[in-house]
Protein backbone atom coordinates (compact mmCIF):
# COMPACT_ATOMS: atom_id res chain seq x y z
CA UNK A 1 0.00 0.00 0.00
CA UNK A 2 2.56 2.47 0.82
CA UNK A 3 4.79 1.72 -2.23
CA UNK A 4 1.69 2.30 -4.38
CA UNK A 5 0.99 5.24 -2.75
CA UNK A 6 3.98 6.82 -3.44
CA UNK A 7 3.24 6.68 -7.30
CA UNK A 8 1.48 9.09 -8.83
CA UNK A 9 -2.26 8.15 -9.94
CA UNK A 10 -1.68 9.94 -13.43
CA UNK A 11 1.03 7.53 -14.02
CA UNK A 12 -1.40 4.69 -13.35
CA UNK A 13 -3.56 6.25 -15.49
CA UNK A 14 -1.07 6.37 -18.43
CA UNK A 15 -0.14 2.93 -17.85
CA UNK A 16 -3.81 1.54 -17.61
CA UNK A 17 -4.25 0.50 -21.16
CA UNK A 18 -0.94 -1.44 -21.29
CA UNK A 19 -1.24 -2.91 -17.68
CA UNK A 20 -5.20 -3.87 -18.71
CA UNK A 21 -3.52 -5.43 -21.87
CA UNK A 22 -1.25 -7.74 -19.60
CA UNK A 23 -3.70 -8.81 -17.60
CA UNK A 24 -6.50 -9.63 -20.56
CA UNK A 25 -3.36 -12.34 -21.64
CA UNK A 26 -3.08 -13.57 -18.28
CA UNK A 27 -6.85 -14.29 -18.23
CA UNK A 28 -6.68 -16.09 -21.21
CA UNK A 29 -3.52 -18.08 -19.95
CA UNK A 30 -5.75 -18.96 -17.18
CA UNK A 31 -8.64 -20.47 -19.09
CA UNK A 32 -6.03 -23.25 -20.43
CA UNK A 33 -3.88 -23.59 -17.78
CA UNK A 34 -5.20 -22.35 -14.27
CA UNK A 35 -5.26 -24.45 -11.48
CA UNK A 36 -7.45 -25.17 -8.04
CA UNK A 37 -6.64 -24.62 -4.48
CA UNK A 38 -7.92 -25.14 -1.08
CA UNK A 39 -10.56 -27.57 -2.84
CA UNK A 40 -12.07 -25.16 -4.85
CA UNK A 41 -14.02 -26.21 -8.20
CA UNK A 42 -12.74 -23.58 -10.39
CA UNK A 43 -9.35 -22.86 -12.04
CA UNK A 44 -9.13 -19.15 -11.09
CA UNK A 45 -5.61 -19.09 -10.46
CA UNK A 46 -2.28 -18.59 -11.65
CA UNK A 47 0.52 -20.28 -11.08
CA UNK A 48 4.21 -18.38 -11.37
CA UNK A 49 6.90 -20.76 -12.93
CA UNK A 50 9.50 -21.80 -10.89
CA UNK A 51 7.76 -20.64 -7.29
CA UNK A 52 4.81 -22.00 -4.93
CA UNK A 53 3.02 -18.58 -5.31
CA UNK A 54 0.05 -18.30 -7.12
CA UNK A 55 -2.71 -15.47 -8.13
CA UNK A 56 -5.73 -14.89 -9.23
CA UNK A 57 -5.36 -12.66 -12.73
CA UNK A 58 -9.30 -11.45 -12.59
CA UNK A 59 -8.17 -10.10 -9.43
CA UNK A 60 -6.05 -7.88 -10.94
CA UNK A 61 -8.14 -7.48 -14.45
CA UNK A 62 -10.48 -6.08 -12.17
CA UNK A 63 -8.89 -3.47 -10.71
CA UNK A 64 -6.67 -2.26 -14.25
CA UNK A 65 -9.91 -2.33 -15.95
CA UNK A 66 -11.67 0.11 -13.56
CA UNK A 67 -8.38 2.89 -13.72
CA UNK A 68 -8.45 2.66 -17.92
CA UNK A 69 -12.25 3.24 -17.78
CA UNK A 70 -11.42 6.46 -15.28
CA UNK A 71 -8.85 7.52 -17.91
CA UNK A 72 -10.45 6.99 -20.94
CA UNK A 73 -13.62 8.83 -19.54
CA UNK A 74 -11.44 11.96 -18.57
CA UNK A 75 -10.37 12.19 -21.80
CA UNK A 76 -13.40 12.06 -23.40
CA UNK A 77 -15.79 13.53 -21.71
CA UNK A 78 -16.45 16.33 -23.98
CA UNK A 79 -17.82 14.44 -26.70
CA UNK A 80 -21.42 14.53 -26.76
CA UNK A 81 -21.64 11.75 -29.60
CA UNK A 82 -19.30 9.05 -29.36
CA UNK A 83 -18.02 7.48 -32.65
CA UNK A 84 -18.08 4.05 -32.84
CA UNK A 85 -14.37 3.61 -31.99
CA UNK A 86 -14.50 4.85 -28.79
CA UNK A 87 -17.50 3.04 -27.73
CA UNK A 88 -15.36 0.31 -28.61
CA UNK A 89 -12.77 1.30 -26.79
CA UNK A 90 -15.14 1.74 -23.76
CA UNK A 91 -17.55 -1.37 -24.26
CA UNK A 92 -14.91 -3.65 -25.61
CA UNK A 93 -12.46 -4.34 -22.65
CA UNK A 94 -15.15 -4.32 -20.28
CA UNK A 95 -17.36 -7.58 -22.31
CA UNK A 96 -13.91 -9.36 -22.79
CA UNK A 97 -12.60 -8.56 -19.50
CA UNK A 98 -16.05 -10.31 -18.39
CA UNK A 99 -16.31 -12.88 -20.79
CA UNK A 100 -12.62 -14.03 -20.05
CA UNK A 101 -13.77 -14.16 -15.96
CA UNK A 102 -17.38 -15.48 -16.16
CA UNK A 103 -16.07 -19.06 -17.28
CA UNK A 104 -14.75 -19.56 -13.96
CA UNK A 105 -15.74 -16.98 -11.26
CA UNK A 106 -19.60 -15.97 -12.29
CA UNK A 107 -19.74 -13.75 -9.73
CA UNK A 108 -16.62 -11.65 -10.13
CA UNK A 109 -18.20 -11.11 -13.28
CA UNK A 110 -21.30 -10.00 -12.41
CA UNK A 111 -19.59 -7.26 -10.10
CA UNK A 112 -17.35 -6.31 -12.91
CA UNK A 113 -20.11 -5.39 -14.99
CA UNK A 114 -22.07 -3.67 -12.02
CA UNK A 115 -19.08 -1.33 -11.14
CA UNK A 116 -18.12 -0.74 -14.44
CA UNK A 117 -21.64 0.47 -15.34
CA UNK A 118 -22.02 2.23 -12.02
CA UNK A 119 -18.11 4.24 -13.09
CA UNK A 120 -20.38 4.66 -16.34
CA UNK A 121 -22.70 7.32 -14.50
CA UNK A 122 -20.38 9.08 -12.31
CA UNK A 123 -18.18 9.54 -15.13
CA UNK A 124 -21.35 11.60 -17.15
CA UNK A 125 -20.95 8.86 -20.30
CA UNK A 126 -24.22 10.04 -21.86
CA UNK A 127 -27.21 8.01 -20.80
CA UNK A 128 -27.91 6.43 -24.13
CA UNK A 129 -24.77 4.73 -24.65
CA UNK A 130 -25.32 3.49 -20.84
CA UNK A 131 -28.72 1.95 -21.32
CA UNK A 132 -27.79 0.04 -24.49
CA UNK A 133 -25.19 -1.24 -23.12
CA UNK A 134 -26.96 -2.52 -20.47
CA UNK A 135 -29.51 -3.90 -22.88
CA UNK A 136 -26.77 -6.00 -24.67
CA UNK A 137 -25.55 -7.33 -21.49
CA UNK A 138 -28.54 -8.59 -20.42
CA UNK A 139 -28.90 -10.73 -23.93
CA UNK A 140 -25.86 -11.49 -23.81
CA UNK A 141 -26.14 -13.20 -20.40
CA UNK A 142 -29.17 -14.88 -21.38
CA UNK A 143 -27.82 -16.22 -24.53
CA UNK A 144 -24.59 -17.33 -22.89
CA UNK A 145 -26.72 -19.16 -20.44
CA UNK A 146 -29.03 -21.04 -23.12
CA UNK A 147 -25.96 -22.22 -24.79
CA UNK A 148 -24.51 -23.40 -21.78
CA UNK A 149 -27.21 -25.04 -19.96
CA UNK A 150 -28.31 -26.78 -23.14
CA UNK A 151 -25.49 -27.65 -25.01
CA UNK A 152 -21.71 -28.52 -24.68
CA UNK A 153 -20.56 -25.40 -26.83
CA UNK A 154 -19.02 -23.89 -23.77
CA UNK A 155 -16.83 -26.48 -22.09
CA UNK A 156 -15.96 -26.66 -18.38
CA UNK A 157 -18.25 -23.33 -17.11
CA UNK A 158 -19.98 -23.38 -14.00
CA UNK A 159 -23.26 -22.36 -15.14
CA UNK A 160 -24.62 -25.51 -13.71
CA UNK A 161 -23.04 -24.57 -10.30
CA UNK A 162 -24.30 -21.11 -9.86
CA UNK A 163 -27.93 -22.14 -11.16
CA UNK A 164 -27.91 -24.95 -7.83
CA UNK A 165 -26.50 -22.23 -5.64
CA UNK A 166 -29.74 -19.84 -6.97
CA UNK A 167 -32.11 -22.87 -6.72
CA UNK A 168 -30.62 -23.86 -3.39
CA UNK A 169 -31.30 -19.81 -1.91
CA UNK A 170 -34.73 -19.70 -3.46
CA UNK A 171 -35.74 -23.10 -2.32
CA UNK A 172 -34.79 -21.88 1.25
CA UNK A 173 -35.99 -18.85 1.84
CA UNK A 174 -39.24 -20.96 0.23
CA UNK A 175 -42.18 -20.87 2.85
CA UNK A 176 -43.05 -24.66 1.58
CA UNK A 177 -39.29 -25.95 1.86
CA UNK A 178 -38.68 -29.08 3.74
CA UNK A 179 -35.88 -28.19 6.64
CA UNK A 180 -36.07 -31.91 7.29
CA UNK A 181 -34.94 -32.74 3.82
CA UNK A 182 -31.28 -34.21 3.82
CA UNK A 183 -30.50 -33.12 0.20
CA UNK A 184 -31.45 -29.38 1.16
CA UNK A 185 -29.64 -29.59 4.18
CA UNK A 186 -26.79 -30.83 2.45
CA UNK A 187 -27.29 -28.40 -0.10
CA UNK A 188 -27.33 -25.47 2.57
CA UNK A 189 -24.10 -26.52 4.66
CA UNK A 190 -22.43 -23.19 4.51
CA UNK A 191 -25.16 -21.24 4.60
CA UNK A 192 -26.56 -22.93 7.73
CA UNK A 193 -23.61 -23.41 9.39
CA UNK A 194 -22.77 -19.89 9.14
CA UNK A 195 -26.50 -18.86 10.75
CA UNK A 196 -25.76 -21.01 13.67
CA UNK A 197 -22.21 -19.38 14.28
CA UNK A 198 -24.31 -15.83 13.91
CA UNK A 199 -26.87 -17.42 16.25
CA UNK A 200 -24.48 -18.75 18.80
CA UNK A 201 -22.31 -15.89 18.60
CA UNK A 202 -25.43 -13.71 20.48
CA UNK A 203 -24.69 -9.91 21.48
CA UNK A 204 -21.32 -9.60 22.83
CA UNK A 205 -19.71 -13.23 21.40
CA UNK A 206 -17.61 -16.19 22.70
CA UNK A 207 -14.37 -14.22 22.92
CA UNK A 208 -11.42 -14.02 20.05
CA UNK A 209 -10.20 -17.73 19.29
CA UNK A 210 -13.12 -19.06 20.63
CA UNK A 211 -15.36 -19.76 18.10
CA UNK A 212 -16.98 -23.70 18.27
CA UNK A 213 -18.52 -23.62 14.24
CA UNK A 214 -15.47 -22.63 12.74
CA UNK A 215 -13.80 -25.54 11.96
CA UNK A 216 -17.47 -26.89 10.52
CA UNK A 217 -17.78 -24.03 8.61
CA UNK A 218 -16.22 -24.16 5.13
CA UNK A 219 -14.21 -21.54 3.81
CA UNK A 220 -14.51 -20.11 7.31
CA UNK A 221 -11.31 -17.62 7.05
CA UNK A 222 -12.24 -16.40 3.76
CA UNK A 223 -16.06 -16.19 2.18
CA UNK A 224 -17.59 -16.56 5.46
CA UNK A 225 -14.99 -15.20 7.95
CA UNK A 226 -17.97 -12.51 9.14
CA UNK A 227 -19.97 -15.38 10.43
CA UNK A 228 -16.83 -15.98 12.84
CA UNK A 229 -16.58 -12.65 13.37
CA UNK A 230 -20.35 -12.68 14.76
CA UNK A 231 -19.52 -15.80 16.59
CA UNK A 232 -16.43 -14.69 18.79
CA UNK A 233 -16.97 -10.79 19.19
CA UNK A 234 -21.01 -11.12 18.97
CA UNK A 235 -23.30 -8.51 17.38
CA UNK A 236 -21.22 -5.69 18.85
CA UNK A 237 -18.31 -6.57 17.28
CA UNK A 238 -20.26 -7.06 13.85
CA UNK A 239 -20.94 -3.71 14.31
CA UNK A 240 -17.84 -2.13 15.69
CA UNK A 241 -16.36 -3.99 12.38
CA UNK A 242 -19.38 -2.23 10.09
CA UNK A 243 -19.52 1.28 11.40
CA UNK A 244 -15.45 1.21 10.43
CA UNK A 245 -16.07 0.15 7.10
CA UNK A 246 -18.25 3.03 6.76
CA UNK A 247 -16.10 5.62 7.74
CA UNK A 248 -13.25 4.18 5.21
CA UNK A 249 -16.40 4.61 2.67
CA UNK A 250 -17.41 8.27 3.81
CA UNK A 251 -13.88 9.42 4.45
CA UNK A 252 -13.50 7.81 0.40
CA UNK A 253 -16.24 9.80 -0.46
CA UNK A 254 -15.09 13.29 1.12
CA UNK A 255 -11.44 12.83 -0.79
CA UNK A 256 -13.16 12.40 -4.01
CA UNK A 257 -15.02 15.62 -3.25
CA UNK A 258 -12.10 17.75 -2.29
CA UNK A 259 -10.10 16.90 -5.18
CA UNK A 260 -10.63 19.17 -7.76
CA UNK A 261 -8.66 16.85 -10.77
CA UNK A 262 -11.75 15.05 -12.64
CA UNK A 263 -9.77 11.92 -13.52
CA UNK A 264 -8.87 11.55 -9.18
CA UNK A 265 -11.81 12.24 -7.98
CA UNK A 266 -13.75 9.50 -10.55
CA UNK A 267 -10.83 7.59 -9.66
CA UNK A 268 -11.13 7.55 -5.71
CA UNK A 269 -15.13 7.31 -5.96
CA UNK A 270 -14.87 4.03 -8.33
CA UNK A 271 -12.38 2.67 -6.28
CA UNK A 272 -14.77 2.96 -3.13
CA UNK A 273 -17.39 2.11 -5.12
CA UNK A 274 -15.37 -1.83 -5.94
CA UNK A 275 -14.54 -2.18 -2.16
CA UNK A 276 -18.43 -1.21 -0.89
CA UNK A 277 -19.74 -3.80 -2.83
CA UNK A 278 -17.22 -6.16 -2.32
CA UNK A 279 -18.00 -5.85 1.50
CA UNK A 280 -21.47 -5.80 1.02
CA UNK A 281 -21.77 -9.39 -1.16
CA UNK A 282 -19.80 -11.22 1.55
CA UNK A 283 -22.08 -9.77 4.34
CA UNK A 284 -25.14 -10.52 2.81
CA UNK A 285 -23.99 -14.14 1.81
CA UNK A 286 -22.89 -14.37 5.93
CA UNK A 287 -26.19 -13.63 6.74
CA UNK A 288 -28.57 -15.59 3.73
CA UNK A 289 -29.84 -12.43 2.02
CA UNK A 290 -28.18 -13.48 -1.18
CA UNK A 291 -26.40 -16.47 -2.92
CA UNK A 292 -23.19 -18.10 -1.96
CA UNK A 293 -20.93 -16.15 -4.30
CA UNK A 294 -17.29 -16.68 -2.69
CA UNK A 295 -16.15 -12.78 -2.38
CA UNK A 296 -13.97 -12.38 0.30
CA UNK A 297 -14.15 -9.27 3.23
CA UNK A 298 -11.98 -6.66 2.28
CA UNK A 299 -8.69 -6.24 4.35
CA UNK A 300 -10.08 -9.27 6.57
CA UNK A 301 -10.55 -12.77 4.87
CA UNK A 302 -7.29 -14.79 3.93
CA UNK A 303 -6.26 -14.54 0.50
CA UNK A 304 -2.79 -13.29 -0.39
CA UNK A 305 -4.31 -11.63 -4.24
CA UNK A 306 -7.80 -10.11 -2.66
CA UNK A 307 -5.34 -8.73 0.20
CA UNK A 308 -3.02 -7.05 -2.27
CA UNK A 309 -5.72 -5.94 -4.67
CA UNK A 310 -7.09 -3.87 -1.75
CA UNK A 311 -3.54 -2.69 -0.36
CA UNK A 312 -3.67 -0.93 -4.17
CA UNK A 313 -7.08 0.03 -4.32
CA UNK A 314 -6.39 2.23 -0.32
CA UNK A 315 -2.61 2.72 -1.45
CA UNK A 316 -4.15 4.64 -5.38
CA UNK A 317 -6.79 6.45 -2.66
CA UNK A 318 -4.06 7.55 -0.33
CA UNK A 319 -1.91 9.37 -3.02
CA UNK A 320 -4.92 11.16 -4.63
CA UNK A 321 -5.61 12.44 -0.95
CA UNK A 322 -1.87 13.47 -0.75
CA UNK A 323 -2.41 15.56 -3.75
CA UNK A 324 -5.51 17.62 -2.93
CA UNK A 325 -3.32 19.72 -0.68
CA UNK A 326 -0.56 20.11 -3.47
CA UNK A 327 -3.26 21.25 -5.75
CA UNK A 328 -4.63 23.65 -2.90
CA UNK A 329 -1.13 25.40 -2.78
CA UNK A 330 -1.21 25.38 -6.63
CA UNK A 331 -4.17 27.22 -7.10
CA UNK A 332 -6.40 24.52 -8.13
CA UNK A 333 -8.57 23.88 -5.41
CA UNK A 334 -11.94 24.14 -7.57
CA UNK A 335 -13.36 21.70 -9.61
CA UNK A 336 -12.49 21.60 -12.87
CA UNK A 337 -14.42 22.74 -16.33
CA UNK A 338 -15.16 20.25 -18.67
CA UNK A 339 -12.63 22.02 -21.12
CA UNK A 340 -10.19 22.22 -18.71
CA UNK A 341 -10.61 18.02 -17.70
CA UNK A 342 -10.24 17.86 -21.90
CA UNK A 343 -7.28 20.00 -21.97
CA UNK A 344 -5.16 17.97 -19.52
CA UNK A 345 -6.50 14.31 -19.93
Amino acid sequence: MRLVGTVKYEYMGKLSSIMLGLMIILLIVTMFTGQTIDGASASRWLKIPGTPISFQPSSFAFLMLIIYLCRYLTKKITRERLPIENVMYIFGPILLVFVLVAKDNGSTALMILMVSVIVLIIGQLHWKYIAGFISASFVSIALFLLIALNTNMIGGNRVHTWMSRIETFTSSKAKSADVDDESVKAKNYQVMQAKAAIVHGGITGMGPGKSALKQMLPQSASDFIFAVIVEEYGLIGAGFLISMYLIMIVRIVMIASKMPAFFGSLLVLSLGVMIFIQLAVNIAVAVNLIPVTGQPLPLISYGGTSMLVTYMQLGIILNISSRIQIYDEEGMGKKQSIVEINDIA
